[in-house]
C-alpha cells in the first residue's frame, strides 16, 4: 500500500460520486414551470450537468427562447431555493462509491470533493448520504469567491483543484470527473485526470482526453495504480 501512486484523490460530485440528475432535473423543471416554459424530461438533465446550476438552467431556458437578465436571475433564485429543500430526494451514491472511498482511506490516501455545485448544497447532500465524514475537504463552485468579472472561480479554472491539493496536505494529486470541465481543470492544474465514463459525460472517453477512463467506480483503484 505504501507504493500507491497518489497522496490525494479529489472527486467531482455530480455524475462521479453521486447520481444527482433526478433532483437537479426536478429543480430545473420547477423553475421552468414558474417561468412559463415547457418542462424537460428528467433524464435529459444528464445533458445539462457539469458547469453548475446557473449554466444548467440557462441552457434549458435558452433552448426555449431565453429571458432578460433580471427575469432569469429571479428564476435562478427560485431554482436554488427549491433545490436547497429537495436535493437529496432521489440522489444516491453510485455503486462502489462508499467502498472506493474507504479503500483509498485505508491506503492512507486523502480524499475530497471538488464540485461546481454550491458548497452548502454539496455538504448538505453528502451529510444526508452519510458520506461527509469520509472526506477531508469539500470545495464548491462558490468556495473560492468571484473573479474580477463577477463569475465564481470554479472548474474549468484550475484554482479549485489547486486548493484541494493544498487542503489535502500537498503531494501527488489526481482528479476524477465525468465532464470536459473536470478534464480542463485538471489539465490547467497540471495533474492527472480519470474520466468517469458512467457519469454525465459531455463527450466520449477519447474526446475528453483523460489520462485514464473507467466505466464503474469498481475500476478506479486499478486505474489509479496504472497511472
Amino acid at each position: 500500500m505504501a507504493d500507491f501512486p497518489f497522496d490525494i484523490v479529489a472527486f467531482d460530485l455530480d455524475g462521479t460520486l453521486l447520481e444527482t440528475h433526478r433532483d437537479l432535473g426536478t429543480a430545473v423543471n420547477h423553475a421552468l414551470a414558474l417561468g412559463g416554459f415547457a418542462t424537460v424530461p428528467i433524464e435529459s438533465a444528464t445533458d445539462l450537468i457539469g458547469g453548475g446550476a446557473k449554466i444548467m438552467l440557462k441552457q434549458a431556458v435558452d433552448a426555449q427562447g431565453g429571458l432578460e437578465h433580471e427575469e432569469f436571475r429571479k428564476l435562478y433564485k427560485a431554482m436554488l431555493t427549491y433545490y436547497g429543500e429537495n436535493y437529496a430526494v432521489h440522489t444516491r451514491p453510485y455503486p462502489h462509491a462508499v467502498e472506493v472511498l474507504d479503500e483509498l482511506s485505508a491506503r492512507g490516501v486523502t480524499v475530497g470533493v471538488v464540485t461546481n455545485k454550491f458548497e452548502q448544497f454539496a455538504r448538505g447532500i453528502l451529510g444526508e448520504l452519510e458520506l461527509i465524514d469520509r472526506l477531508a475537504f469539500v470545495i464548491g463552485g462558490d468556495s473560492l469567491g468571484k473573479a474580477p468579472d463577477g463569475k465564481h472561480i470554479a472548474k474549468p479554472a484550475p484554482d479549485p483543484i489547486l486548493k484541494a491539493r493544498e487542503l489535502g496536505g500537498g503531494g501527488r494529486t489526481v482528479f476524477v470527473g465525468d465532464s470536459s470541465y473536470d478534464v480542463k481543470a485538471a489539465r490547467a492544474a497540471q495533474i492527472p485526470v480519470v474520466a468517469a465514463c458512467y457519469g454525465y459525460c459531455d463527450g466520449t472517453a477519447e474526446e475528453l482526453g483523460a489520462d485514464a477512463s473507467i466505466d464503474s467506480l469498481s475500476g478506479l483503484i486499478s486505474a489509479l495504480e496504472g497511472l
